[in-house]
């Protein structure tokens, strides 16, 4: 048996004081450059990769609505594929965050959704009978409902700066679709139906190849947006004996946002009354907000604005107007095309770095809205604006821009505001993080039901609405909307 002497012994600690001043001196150490850099291509990666999701994830919606007049005979209501497109979404929302238990797993999930959305797609284009068409239909829409649903969720796995990032490019590439997909349209409808419809079907391929080769893992965030401890990997079983409402453990490459590991199994799980509990104090504050914007946007769009028909501008009195107004039937288009141009722009304003609206004004853009709808139902009914198109049409256009930058802005900030609620505090334990981590999921998942739920109710309110609007304008002598 050795023995130690004092002077090993003081040595010893001499080294372990050393040691421990070192540690402290390396918690202090600022953020290097490199770290910096890194975080700053990680972000553009992220920025990327959400404004992708996005964009894709509702493409396929616009394109449906779209086409819609090609791919139903003419007799059959064009209704019918507007409800087909938003029912199944709706489903999904209302659904899968309240039915669904423990962990997600996403690439089964981001996967999924890509079969659901080809498939629907090659119904769609391979069949010109009315029940395949609806039935791709409806599969395309569960797919973009669900989409929205998961990354969403996903964006809430970052570190909190990288979240609200990754919610606001979502956003933008969502607001983006609605030109995009028009415009898509646009080019391959003279293809035909069968081949426009089976090149759009390829496009849900981008979202898997973005989720394993360009999307970074929230750990891969070095510097100022790095991690803590608090966001480390939960703890989960291995591959082979996890349920599959437990972990997801699909071998993924190490772009991929969750990266593979055999650990012990950590049980949690939400309950039906847990998720009671998180979702009421959601309603006031971000659930009717949203609610009420879409109700009334969609309102506008589908009941109001296929009444905003005025005169066809002159060319010899107002040239510029008369370059894309040519018949009483560019109306209605120009309106949409205003309305997703200023929705892209406002769904972008926090990707390009604009300030968030605060939580207790996510209300304010539907008193806007409101004010809105009442002056341009005004104007459709009787006519309150000047008797003048070269200064009618410009104020119209100018509502329905403050429309869509309203609608736009309610739903990205939304989103970023429940993004940023309850992150996990480095004191919290390993099941703490856990529950937490499924709580954001759950509880910016359960918000989307929203704006499905207010374009529901403003599809049911816009038929009745156009139909009184046109009887009061041909009561005051004007025909147009019975031209058309």
């Amino acid at each position: 048996m050795t023995s130690t002497s004092p002077e090993h012994i003081q040595l010893h600690q001499s080294m372990a004081v050393d040691q421990n001043v070192n540690a402290d001196e390396e918690l202090l150490l600022p953020v290097s450059k490199d770290d910096e850099s890194s975080d700053r291509h990680n972000l553009i990666r992220l920025g990327a990769s959400f404004f992708l999701f996005g964009l894709i994830n509702n493409v396929l919606y616009v394109v449906i609505l779209s086409a819609a007049l090609d791919l139903v005979p003419p007799a059959t209501p064009k209704g019918i594929i507007a409800f087909c497109n938003i029912a199944p979404a709706l489903l999904a929302k209302i659904l899968w965050p309240y039915l669904l238990k423990g962990r997600i797993r996403y690439t089964r999930r981001i996967i999924g959704c890509c079969v659901l959305s080809v498939t629907g797609m090659v119904f769609v284009a391979a069949f010109e009978g009315l029940g395949h068409r609806l039935f791709g239909i409806c599969l395309a829409s569960l797919s973009s409902g669900l989409g929205e649903l998961t990354f969403l969720q996903l964006s809430t796995t970052y570190p909190v700066a990288a979240s609200g990032h990754a919610v606001g490019y979502f956003a933008s590439g969502t607001g983006g679709a609605g030109v995009a997909g028009a415009a898509l349209w646009w080019e391959v409808r003279g293809l035909g139906v069968t081949k426009g419809v089976a090149v759009s079907a390829f496009l849900p391929f981008v979202t898997p190849l973005t989720y394993f080769f360009l999307l970074p893992a929230s750990s891969m965030f070095q510097g100022t947006l790095a991690p803590s401890s608090a966001y480390t990997a939960i703890p989960t079983a291995d591959p082979n004996d996890a349920s599959d409402e437990e972990a997801d453990q699909t071998q993924r490459t190490p772009n991929s946002p969750v990266e593979t590991h055999h650990r012990k199994r950590l049980k949690v799980s939400l309950t039906p009354s847990d998720k009671l509990r998180l979702v009421k104090p959601l309603f006031w504050r971000f659930m009717f907000p949203l609610f009420c914007v879409y109700t009334i946007e969609y309102t506008i769009n589908q009941g109001i604005a296929p009444t905003l028909i005025f005169p066809v501008p002159d060319r010899s009195t107002h040239w510029l107007l008369s370059t894309f107004i040519k018949s009483l039937r560019d109306y209605y288009p120009l309106w949409q095309l205003i309305y997703q141009i200023f929705v892209f722009f406002s769904r972008s304003s926090i990707s390009v770095g604009l300030p968030a609206l605060p939580t207790r004004l996510l209300g304010l853009p539907a008193m806007v809205q409101s004010v809105v709808l009442i002056t341009l139902a005004l104007e459709s009914a009787v006519g309150i604006l000047p008797d003048n198109v070269g200064v009618t049409i410009p104020i119209v256009m100018m509502l329905i821009a403050v429309e869509g930058v309203c609608g736009g802005l309610a739903y990205v900030n939304v989103f970023y505001r429940i993004g940023q609620e309850n992150h996990p505090e480095e004191t919290d334990d390993e099941y703490t993080k856990e529950r937490k981590k499924q709580e954001r999921e759950f509880k910016i998942g359960s918000i989307g039901l929203s704006d499905s739920m207010g374009i529901l109710l403003a599809s049911m309110l816009a038929v009745p609405t156009e139909l009184e609007l046109c009887k009061a304008q041909v009561r005051r002598g004007k025909m147009f909307c019975k031209t058309l």
